[in-house]
Formats: C-alpha cells, sequence, structure tokens
C-alpha cells in the first residue's frame, strides 16, 4: 500500500467513525441536529434513530471495504458516502445548522475526492 493510500484509508476511515458517532450522538441528543431555538419532538427524536440506524452500517462498511482494499467496491461505497454527506451539509446550510453544514462538507470532499483518486490510479 502506498502512502497516499494508507493516508486516504486513515482520512476515510477517520471520516466513516466521525459520521458514525455523529449519528449516535444524534439519536441521544436530537436537539443537537437542530437549529437554535428549535425544539425537540417525538418526530425529531424518531429520525434522529432513524438515521443513526442507517449511518453505522454504512460507516462500517466503508471502513471494511477500505481495509479490504478491493478497488471495485471502494470507489462506489465512497461516491455513495461523499453524495450523502453532500446532501448533510446541504440540509445543514438550510436548516442554519454550521456544524452539519461544514461537517458535511469537510467529510463529502474527503470521501469524494478520495473516489476519484481510487478511480484513476
Amino acid at each position: 500500500m502506498s502512502t497516499v493510500e494508507t493516508m486516504l484509508v486513515a482520512a476515510n476511515a477517520g471520516a466513516a467513525v466521525v459520521a458514525g458517532a455523529a449519528s449516535v450522538l444524534g439519536a441521544a441528543r436530537p436537539g443537537l441536529m437542530l437549529a437554535s431555538g428549535e425544539t425537540v419532538t417525538s418526530g425529531v427524536g424518531f429520525y434522529a434513530r432513524v438515521y443513526a440506524i442507517r449511518a453505522i452500517p454504512l460507516s462500517i462498511a466503508v471502513i471494511a471495504v477500505l481495509l479490504v482494499a478491493d478497488t471495485a467496491a471502494v470507489v462506489p461505497l465512497l461516491v455513495v458516502a461523499g453524495v450523502i454527506q453532500a446532501g448533510d451539509a446541504a440540509l445543514g446550510v438550510l436548516r442554519r445548522v454550521p456544524g452539519m453544514a461544514a461537517g458535511g462538507g469537510v467529510l463529502a470532499v474527503v470521501h469524494l475526492l478520495s473516489a476519484h483518486w481510487y478511480a484513476t490510479h
């Protein structure tokens, strides 16, 4: 494994851990995902848990595929993870939640640029 690939594995695994941990934190404290002043309802709590149920397996899958280093699986999975994070960032912008916007944006860039690197090397 090259130095660049080692760095990409570490960056993407770290991004996956951050995304999974954020989903657990959001499920435990749904108000963290809301803009300042918004109230937590049962629906907000429900959807925070729904998000975590999907984010945790995706995070595990990203890490597992990176460790196996199967390029045929790495590229599409990183694209999916990147698009999901870009969507989270867009929602963060629309809902005026700066942490969600910035965090999702950074993780999207990590995943999508890495997918491009794997696809071209």
